[in-house]
């Protein structure tokens, strides 16, 4: 990972987290007599890697990918990654696979040496070999940089914070529906909050992505030509796609203002222009 900002935000959001979670953590130890040592490898190590791994398996089965195979048509695909991977320092190169979308897509999921990048038959159909070589580079970027095992950690602290919340505000009030429903709505409150801060990291992530894979081929044209091929030909399609699994895609269509800014990706428009200048 080359770029600095990057570096920073993802150190300063980590720090935040861990402070979240040390609250949660200072709870279920005060509540519950739970060993503080305990409940932070619990929190830090084990659920994170629980969820690393049960979340890397979900996002694959959830598209019902499948591996490119090495011959015909992926041939190609398969040579240009090798390619981009020497450029972009990765030692090993990524499992590709391929899966039927429903929209033009990609995302890559997992860690450095252990990626897989993912690829929509509709992407391939739809772009030029640079284009699509400029999607491969930025899902590159992603398992280079490491960004992806920072969402995974920043989700596993939201889900644990929300727990504690959860149980604080149902002690506090009586046994009764609507103690438990103002728990309840306290709890996504909470995970929401904690949320914010990595979704600052996700939309900053996706722009040096694209600029790391600008890098990687000389220029930020193909890329950019084929965010908008991406966004035309996503209008009006059903994506089979999961929520969860749309933060890791290449392309996210957040149309209204309340999803924009929750989003995890920034506007495709800015995106491109950016590519451009």
């Amino acid at each position: 990972m080359n770029d600095f900002g990057l570096k920073v935000r993802m150190a300063v959001v980590g720090t935040i987290l861990f402070g979240f979670y040390l609250i949660a953590a200072l709870f279920f130890h005060a509540a519950f007599g739970i060993n503080l040592w305990i409940v932070l490898a619990l929190g830090l190590i084990v659920v994170p890697a629980v969820q690393y791994k049960l979340g890397k398996w979900m996002a694959l089965r959830s598209v019902n990918a499948e591996d490119m195979p090495e011959t015909g048509q992926y041939q190609q695909i398969h040579h240009m990654t090798e390619k981009l991977c020497r450029n972009m320092g990765l030692e090993k190169k990524p499992r590709l696979m391929v899966a039927d979308m429903g929209v033009p897509n990609a995302f890559a999921t997992g860690r450095k040496g252990a990626g897989v990048v993912v690829v929509s038959t509709e992407l391939i159909q739809l772009l030029e070999r640079d284009e699509l070589e400029g999607v491969i580079a930025h899902e590159l970027a992603h398992i280079n940089n490491r960004d992806v095992i920072t969402m995974v950690i920043g989700q596993s602290i939201g889900m644990i914070v929300s727990y504690a919340v959860f149980f604080v505000v149902r002690g506090m009030g009586e046994n009764n529906i609507g103690s438990f429903i103002l728990a309840y709505v306290a709890s996504i409150a909470a995970n929401f909050l904690v949320m914010l801060f990595v979704l600052a990291i996700s939309r900053y992530r996706e722009y040096v992505a694209d600029d790391d894979a600008r890098e990687a081929i000389g220029t930020g044209d193909p890329l950019a030509r084929a965010l908008e091929k991406i966004s035309r030909g996503s209008e009006g399609r059903e994506s089979n796609i999961d929520d969860s699994v749309s933060a890791l895609c290449i392309f996210n269509s957040d149309r209204g203002l309340l999803q924009r800014l929750v989003s995890t990706h920034p506007p495709t428009e800015k995106r491109i222009a950016k590519l451009r200048n």
